[in-house]
């Protein structure tokens, strides 16, 4: 093992510096996958992702082996892995090894050229663990998640319930994609009575009607990224993705022959390709006898269960919308403070006005009240569109796609104005007219904002607005009053229109 990598993994979690990278290496039974972190966070940042398809549960149900090729191009990439975490600076590096390698008769000598190739001790996750992990990467990415966590790997499929932060016990069971394929011999008749026979020993199912299925793995992301292609979904982001249930299930979506199948097969890496039938199969008879109300994609699982598992109690009861706004605002804001102020700022006059906001609603705004300058630097013409496309596909967790939407528009308003003229209509459409009012709302007041205080803390809280006497009034102090122009004017005039409330400024004493 290297010195550096030695003393690091006897570290004990929580013990290095919030910034500094840590690497996850996860050896699973498609692919082999190394994903370096911006850090131990609450809303941790990829810096660097690199997967290889090595097949290593490929013929294991039959041949009870790991194939040798594999096991070569697994441990290429292992070596290749363990210089790029040189490479990178990281502080931290957690190898953990699943289905294939504890199912393999060859699985402790694999393991043991493994950690002489990434210089690592590798944990071997039993099925209960690996469960347990996939539930918490949920956890840590999903906003209050109620309903049941399954993993679809190529080895076996992790089945979860989860409730908010509580995790329950959890099974594993033999139906990831090469496995399946293997022991039906290719066939999906025969892959379908095995998938229900499986599945009859999953209690967890029973309780999933009208709650949430989170799907999870690499086979079934691809189903979701082929249902986006096909149907034009507006927004590229796979995590927090809810599936479209009423097409025929997702069997015939691989099956379909269609103008954009191609095209959609297409953005599937081909050696996935031939695992989507037996994806699609598992996810339809958990949908067939569980009758979930949905089913949401989670781009986060293991890896990311294990880092929220080695935060304090206090961090992970953080938002992780907030916190990942919160470190966009701190990278990318004239001044940070500002977006802190912002939040309290719109607080009060929300308060004060009797709009009703939701739990949900109310988070949503702070977020965007802390991502309202992150496209500053831009050119003044393309600030709103610029805003729009790195707010709705940034990398932020605890939040859905109309929530992205939500975001996305209320900045891209905050700099283009409240008329709907030029806003994106696909994203307004997937936000919903509730959350586009809201967004409109919220981008009227930071456009009286900015005026008053040039993106810069310590000016909003001594410049109130609220209603007061059915009339919305802007308060400015005496030393502020040569802001009163007639932008500023024309700026509260469309917040007051868009409540239908007479406004104006108010001169403070």
């Amino acid at each position: 093992m290297d010195a550096a990598l030695s003393s690091l993994v006897t570290e004990a979690p929580g013990r290095l510096g919030d910034r500094a990278p840590v690497a996850i290496i996860d050896i699973g039974s498609n692919s082999v996958r190394l994903v370096i972190y911006e850090g131990r966070t609450r809303a941790p940042t990829p810096l660097y992702n690199e997967k290889l398809l090595c097949g290593l549960g490929r013929d294991i149900a039959t041949t009870g082996r790991l194939p040798q090729d594999a096991v070569d191009r697994a441990l290429e990439a292992l070596a290749r892995f363990r210089l790029l975490c040189t490479n990178a600076g990281v502080s931290s590096v957690r190898v953990l090894a699943t289905a294939a390698a504890r199912m393999a008769a060859n699985g402790p000598a694999f393991l043991e050229a493994a950690e002489a190739a990434c210089g690592v001790p590798i944990e071997l996750l039993s099925g209960e663990r690996e469960a347990a992990l996939s539930a918490a990467g949920v956890v840590s990415g999903l906003h209050a998640p109620d309903g049941i966590v399954g993993d679809l790997g190529g080895g076996s499929l992790e089945i979860v319930d989860v409730r908010g932060p509580v995790i329950g016990q959890g099974i594993t069971l033999p139906l990831g994609g090469l496995v399946l394929r293997d022991r039906a011999g290719g066939s999906v008749k025969t892959a379908t009575a095995i998938v229900r026979a499986e599945l009859a020993k999953a209690p967890q199912l029973a309780s999933l009607e009208n709650r949430r299925f989170y799907a999870v793995g690499g086979t079934w992301r691809a189903l979701a990224r082929m249902q986006m292609i096909e149907t034009g979904y507006p927004l590229h982001v796979m995590h927090g993705y809810d599936l479209e249930l009423k097409r025929g299930g997702f069997l015939r979506l691989v099956e379909r022959v269609g103008p954009n199948h191609a095209r959609a097969l297409d953005a599937v890496n081909e050696a996935r390709r031939p695992l989507l039938v037996y994806g699609a199969l598992v996810l339809d008879e958990i949908i067939r006898i569980g009758k979930p109300s949905g089913v949401t994609v989670s781009a986060l699982g293991v890896r990311e269960g294990l880092l929220y598992e080695d935060l304090s109690e206090e961090e992970r009861a953080k938002d992780p919308l907030v916190a990942a706004a919160r470190e966009l605002n701190r990278l990318r804001a004239r001044s940070p403070g500002h977006g802190e102020e912002l939040c309290a700022w719109t607080d009060a006059f929300m308060r004060s006005s009797h709009v009703i906001e939701t739990e949900t609603e109310r988070r949503l705004r702070h977020a965007a009240c802390l991502l309202a300058d992150v496209g500053w630097r831009a050119h003044p013409d393309y600030r709103g569109a610029q805003s729009l496309n790195l707010i709705a596909h940034a990398s932020l967790q605890g939040i859905d796609h109309p929530g992205r939407c939500f975001l996305a528009l209320a900045v891209f308003f905050r700099h283009e104005g409240v008329s709907l003229e030029g806003a994106s209509l696909p994203l307004m459409k997937l936000a919903g007219p509730r959350l586009v009012f809201l967004a409109r709302l919220l981008a009227a007041l930071l456009r009286v904002a900015f005026p008053i205080t040039v993106a810069m803390a310590g000016i909003l809280p001594r410049t109130p607005i609220g209603l007061k006497d059915g009339r919305i009034s802007l308060s400015l102090p005496p030393d502020l009053a040569p802001l009163a122009s007639e932008r500023l004017a024309n700026r509260i005039k469309a917040l007051g229109k868009l409540l239908d409330r007479d406004s104006g400024i108010a001169w403070a004493a």
